[in-house]
Formats: C-alpha cells, sequence, structure tokens
C-alpha cells in the first residue's frame, strides 16, 4: 500500500494536487524563453525598407481608415497594445522607432487588434465585456478560496472565489482567438509587399512565439481552476 499522497494531503507545500501545476509551468517557462530568443533574434534584422514600427502602424492604420487613431511610444520592453477605450496605438520603445523585422511584426499585430475594434470583432467585444469580472477575479478569488478552504471548503465563499476564477479563465481562454486573429491580420498585410519573403519568415516566428505565451497562460488558468476545485471538494 502506497501511503505518500495520504502523507502528502497533510504537507501544505507537498500538496499531491500540485502535480496539476506541472504541465502549465512547464509549458509557461518554455514560452517564455521561447518569445524572449526568437524576439531577440529578430531584433537584429532589419527591413529592406527601413521603415520604423511606427511608420509601418501608421501607414496600415492610414490604409484601413484609422486615420484618427494616434500611434504613441510607450515605455517598457514588449508594452505594445491598442487601447480600444482611449482609441490609441501604443508601440514600446524597441519597436517605435525600430527598424527591425520583429519590431514591424508587433507593430503589425497591434494594428490588427485596432482593426478588430473597428470592425466589430465579436471575440474582442466579449473580451472587453468580461474584462471587470477577470480584474476583480484575478485579484479576489485566491484570497476568498483560501479563506473559504480554512473554512472547511465547502462553503459560500469558497464557491464564490472558484466563480470569479472562473472569469479569469474565461478571459484567457478568449483571448486566444483574439491574438490569434490579430497575427492573422498583421501576416496577410505585411505580405503585401511591406516586407520581402525572407523577413515574412522572422516576422511569423515572432507572432508565432507570442501566441504562444497566450496558450500557456489559458492551459495554466485551467489547470489551476481544476486544481482549486479539487482542494475544495476534498476539504468539503
Amino acid at each position: 500500500m502506497n501511503l505518500m499522497p495520504t502523507t502528502l494531503a497533510f504537507i501544505p507545500y507537498l500538496d499531491p494536487t500540485l502535480i496539476l501545476l506541472i504541465p502549465g509551468l512547464l509549458l509557461s517557462g518554455w514560452a517564455q524563453a521561447k518569445i524572449s530568443s526568437t524576439y531577440n533574434q529578430y531584433a537584429q534584422v532589419g527591413n529592406d525598407r527601413g521603415l520604423t514600427g511606427a511608420q509601418v502602424a501608421r501607414y496600415i492604420l492610414d490604409q484601413s481608415g484609422l486615420t484618427s487613431i494616434p500611434v504613441e511610444p510607450v515605455a517598457g520592453e514588449l508594452t505594445d497594445h491598442y487601447d480600444p477605450k482611449g482609441k490609441t496605438l501604443r508601440l514600446s520603445e524597441g519597436v517605435f522607432a525600430n527598424q527591425s523585422v520583429a519590431a514591424l511584426g508587433i507593430a503589425a499585430h497591434e494594428v490588427g487588434h485596432a482593426i478588430q475594434d473597428a470592425q466589430n470583432y465579436t471575440p474582442m467585444r466579449i473580451r472587453g465585456a468580461i474584462v471587470p469580472l477577470a480584474s476583480l477575479g484575478s485579484n479576489l478569488s485566491i484570497v476568498l478560496i483560501l479563506i473559504g478552504l480554512a473554512m472547511g471548503g465547502g462553503n459560500r465563499l469558497t464557491q464564490i472565489g472558484l466563480l470569479f476564477f472562473l472569469f479569469t479563465v474565461l478571459f484567457q481562454l478568449i483571448t486566444l482567438p483574439v491574438e490569434f486573429d490579430a497575427s492573422r491580420r498583421a501576416v496577410k498585410i505585411l505580405d503585401t509587399g511591406i516586407l520581402n519573403p525572407q523577413e515574412m519568415v522572422g516576422a511569423k516566428k515572432v507572432l508565432s512565439a507570442a501566441a504562444w505565451t497566450y496558450v500557456a497562460a489559458a492551459v495554466t488558468g485551467i489547470l489551476s481552476l481544476l486544481r482549486l476545485m479539487l482542494l475544495s471538494r476534498r476539504r468539503d
């Protein structure tokens, strides 16, 4: 008879349900390493036309009829994003004035989000609608669940915490089609002559590596939710 699981169940730091998190942690570590190495590699490769990330973003926005959306620099590394509320595209310092293939790929990806917003892309609208609940869930869920488990597990507090955490996981899941579609749009636009075929290879690799970080986040979220549900039932 193997008593290890029973023994581990009474040692908080060696809880057997932690095994569920291992695949997510491994995938997250691999995804972060992949985006870091891929970005660093193609951040050193310039484009033949000498275009910067900001110039490409401005060009694509204008060609898409989004002339009112400004392109602004933002501090930090890989902090690029499109603000749907302020209708503003912000590019990080390493992308805004950079002529690398990586910079152009990221800039085009963010413009993809602006186009999604203009076209009322459904997954983006759904994601925007659950942002408040997901934000609240990420801040309160674990606290409520831990307090609930300390009180015995199968109580209303634990259930509320799990519900909040569920919204966080749903946000991560709906983020996948939003990000994949933005990358698809970016590749299609860049392949119209902005980048040559060789440069397109690098841009695609950067966008693909970035996509894996979102996949890893979703997998980790699902596994974490499953673990918390198991802990709740066991304590109950």
